[in-house]
């Protein structure tokens, strides 16, 4: 569905000289590559996380897979199309949704912007029709509707922008930062909305954020990228387990007490009965702690945690130096 080939972008980007005036007459120019050989596929019905810090060149991508961009070099093709050379038979197997930005009028009722869309998709009457009650029903916009957009907050701003972008029922869908600056039920309401549209229209989702949760909660694939260049592509759970450094141990005792020193662990907190470790995975094992914990006659309960997704990330992103 999505092939990527030795996808590369570079950028010539002016930098300023020290004096304001000289800069009037010559600039010097500086070449960014914002993607340097990239490549990956992606097949139907897939959800993949597409990862990376600051200026990896995670947006670059997408504008080049949406056809916003023209890449410098390499192949990039979707479900048969050029992206930047058949812009108008691309867009209509695509939706896009910028986070930071809108594709719904500011100051109309946002069922005015919907109308709008089916105009320039062409979308035919009775398939809009079943497309919007779907959507209004998946994403609970019926209230919405005849708000102007400028009155809405940003978690349901963001859920009409799902909406918007879905109004023609595309079979691939590209979120880039879709949950930025949500709260806690608009970021588990937009969640749920993928997972649907995802299991039950077969709609091929690419995501890109830097709220782990998302990526955990959404993708079994992901693809990390830094400086531009692809670092890995697999299975969140072999990325886990490759990764991951450290466990947390929780243990309630029956009364308040010490712990003795167990070789790689270190006691992270201790409060009245209950206390947190840390277990460095490197230096010792879960089993061989649990065996040194059982020991003792006065311990309640034990619960073992993996270190988290976001920690997991971090400690990718130094073993690459990003």
């Amino acid at each position: 569905m999505i092939e990527i080939e030795n996808l590369s972008k570079a950028f010539q980007v002016a930098k300023r000289k020290k004096g304001a005036f000289s800069s009037l007459f010559s600039r010097d120019v500086e070449t960014v590559h914002a993607l340097n050989d990239i490549s990956f596929s992606i097949d139907p019905g897939e959800i993949v996380g597409y990862i990376g810090p600051n200026g990896a060149g995670k947006s670059t991508t997408i504008k080049i897979m949406s056809g916003i961009l023209v890449p410098s070099s390499g192949k990039c093709e979707i479900m048969g199309h050029v992206p930047w050379k058949s812009r108008i038979s691309h867009v209509r197997n695509i939706g896009v949704v910028f986070g930071q930005r809108t594709q719904l009028w500011w100051d109309v009722p946002v069922l005015d912007s919907f109308n709008l869309l089916k105009d320039i998709y062409k979308v035919s009457d009775s398939h809009y029709a079943r497309s919007l009650d779907q959507l209004v029903t998946y994403l609970d916009l019926s209230h919405l509707l005849q708000t102007p957009v400028r009155q809405l907050s940003l978690g349901q701003r963001m859920r009409c922008e799902i909406a918007a972008a879905l109004i023609h029922s595309p079979k691939i869908l590209f979120l880039d930062e879709p949950t930025i600056g949500l709260d806690a039920v608009s970021k588990i309401a937009v969640r749920q909305f993928i997972q649907k549209i995802n299991a039950e229209n077969k709609v091929t989702v690419v995501l890109t954020t830097h709220d782990m949760s998302d990526i955990e909660a959404l993708a079994n694939r992901i693809i990390l990228i830094g400086k531009g260049e692809k670092l890995y592509d697999g299975n969140l759970d072999h990325l886990k387990n490759t990764y991951l450094k450290h466990k947390r141990i929780t243990v309630d005792f029956t009364a308040p007490t010490t712990l003795s020193e167990i070789p790689g662990v270190t006691t992270l907190q201790t409060k009245g009965q209950r206390s947190v470790l840390l277990v460095d995975l490197n230096a010792t094992n879960i089993p061989s702690v649990m065996q040194a914990l059982t020991l003792r006659p006065d311990i309640l309960d034990i619960s073992v945690e993996n270190q988290p997704i976001e920690e997991i990330i971090v400690n990718l992103y130094e073993a690459h130096q990003l």
